[in-house]
């Protein structure tokens, strides 16, 4: 996701990237990230570390699925480029307020964050273009419960906040994600690509992704986070309808659930575009050439 974005900064203007804990621990991400900025030779972007556990639920992370480090396939070291100083909620807020236009934010963790933003500054909404997040499912599921996708079960309250906030949001799931597989010949096509970047790519995607493989019997693992930024680039690649989203947050059984009313039968306001579906070689084309920019 975030080689994409690095390698479209002539289309993107990039204000920062903000941490928060997920996949690993807070520590962790917020290295990842500044690991990423050097590999890419995009160190001129601030990273701000933000909050380290769920607004009221314990800390849930996924080192089975990610690795120990987070970032499985990628060279794991302390980063020359330092960490800014200060919260990614401050620097949220304040980036908004001072904003010229409306600014669009990519949601790829748990929603802690946005929340704390949205909970504390009611009026940065209005300088919100819109939210672009990876979460939920529909038809999929879940992949961390049998109802709930992670970033949505790590911090279901967070999420909770977001979607009834009244922003634009649209919603990238696992209903989109799980059909965009990294699959043998799209492998190859990133490994031909003879810059580090795109073999660190080719690494963490390929040879270092075995676990949805192994859990949901397919051909290559499922690029996630990558789809929102595909999205921002290339919206013409999804398709999507507005509908209403809502997070349980009450039941221990479905926790971080997303009942998506797809066919509008509550009379919920319609409150996110949720995408159910994308022209997969579409996003693997953009992807390409965006790794080929290294």
């Amino acid at each position: 996701m975030l080689m994409m974005a690095l390698a479209s900064r002539d289309v993107l203007d990039i204000l920062g990237i903000t941490a928060v804990a997920g996949n690993v621990p807070l520590a962790k991400t917020a290295r990842n990230a500044r690991i990423i900025c050097e590999l890419t030779g995009q160190t001129d972007i601030p990273v701000y570390a933000g909050y380290a556990e769920p607004l009221e639920r314990a800390l849930m992370s996924a080192e089975e699925v990610h690795g120990a480090e987070g970032m499985n396939g990628a060279e794991i070291y302390e980063p020359d480029m330092p960490l800014q100083k200060g919260h990614a909620v401050d620097f949220i807020i304040k980036t908004l307020r001072k904003a010229a236009r409306p600014v669009t934010i990519v949601v790829t963790g748990p929603m802690t964050n946005i929340a704390q933003v949205l909970s504390k500054a009611p009026d940065c909404a209005a300088n919100i273009k819109e939210l672009v997040v990876m979460a939920g499912a529909r038809t999929e599921g879940g992949n961390v419960t049998p109802s709930a996708e992670f970033n949505v079960f790590a911090d279901p309250h967070a999420a909770d906040i977001v979607y009834r906030a009244g922003v634009p949001i649209v919603t990238i799931g696992l209903d989109v994600t799980h059909n965009v597989i990294s699959n043998p010949a799209r492998l190859s096509a990133i490994k031909a690509i003879n810059n580090k970047v795109a073999q660190t790519a080719w690494s963490i995607l390929g040879p270092n992704s075995f676990y949805d493989q192994d859990i949901y019997f397919t051909d290559g693992a499922p690029l996630h986070d990558p789809c929102t930024i595909a999205y921002v680039l290339r919206p013409d690649l999804f398709k999507t309808k507005l509908c209403n989203l809502s997070v349980e947050t009450n039941s221990e059984l479905t926790m971080g659930h997303t009942s998506i009313d797809f066919w509008h039968r509550t009379g919920r306001a319609p409150n996110t575009h949720w995408a159910y579906g994308a022209n997969v070689d579409g996003i693997y084309e953009l992807l390409l050439g965006c790794l080929s920019c290294y």
